[in-house]
């Protein structure tokens, strides 16, 4: 079973969204299971303090090595560890697929100014970026990040092949979808959609997607067909049908 553990200063924030929808039916089926542990039971002054000035001086705290490697030490490392940090790798499809397939995942939330870097040089952590923004802390790249997991346990999403066709896992982002009603507000669904015929279904499914991927994220499309991709902002999609 899939089994993941949350450190971090604010426990109650879990199971939170996980606990709802796919997920939270996941975990009362018991396919993963999920436990937090509170960082500050592993400090050693009678204030219970997690954090301190940062060295050298400037703004706000920085959380003590000493308290974290304690915390993280207590859960162990037989599974990945990350950190939720700006300061990672960029969190990709790829990696959480990795994740899930293993036994777990440990992640330990950062707070305040960030972690005391000796942590990672005295630690085999794994620090992890969801996105270039800073958020208030942590636990909701924790969420994203255990939600990005858990889609994927067998029995979790329903079909196996739900996920196959969705944006990143083949590298680019997916095709646009439609549903009825079949006109809205003057809008049609695309009469390819409507043809019956799976074959052109599935051409035009894979040229909206690369179209799509090459217009909204150039940075995906070259790294996927290694053609770098120039200003988007002249090119338009244009119509299924007079193209072919």
């Amino acid at each position: 079973m899939f089994a993941a553990t949350v450190l971090t200063l604010y426990p109650e924030m879990f199971p939170g969204p996980l606990g709802l929808s796919l997920a939270g039916r996941g975990l009362r089926e018991e396919r993963w299971s999920l436990e937090t542990v509170q960082i500050r039971d592993f400090a050693t002054d009678r204030h219970r303090s997690v954090d301190d000035t940062p060295a050298g001086g400037g703004a706000g705290m920085v959380l003590r090595a000493d308290v974290l490697a304690a915390a993280c030490d207590h859960v162990g490392y037989d599974r990945p560890m990350l950190a939720m940090t700006p300061r990672g790798a960029p969190l990709t499809q790829a990696r959480v697929r990795e994740l899930a397939a293993g036994p777990g995942v440990s992640i330990l939330c950062g707070r305040f100014e960030g972690f005391d870097e000796r942590l990672f040089e005295g630690r085999s952590i794994e620090p992890v970026s969801i996105g270039d923004y800073v958020l208030s802390g942590g636990e909701m790249g924790a969420l994203v990040t255990l939600d990005a997991c858990v889609r994927l346990i067998p029995g979790v999403m329903g079909a196996a092949s739900s996920g196959d066709e969705e944006s990143f896992e083949s590298g680019i982002l997916e095709y646009p979808q439609y549903t009825r009603p079949v006109e809205w507000e003057g809008r049609t669904i695309p009469e390819v959609l409507r043809s019956g015929d799976h074959a052109r279904i599935a051409a035009w499914r894979k040229h909206m997607a690369e179209t799509d991927t090459r217009l909204r994220r150039p940075d995906l499309w070259e790294r996927h067909s290694g053609v770098r991709v120039g200003s988007p902002s002249g090119a338009q999609r244009k119509d299924w049908d007079e193209q072919t």
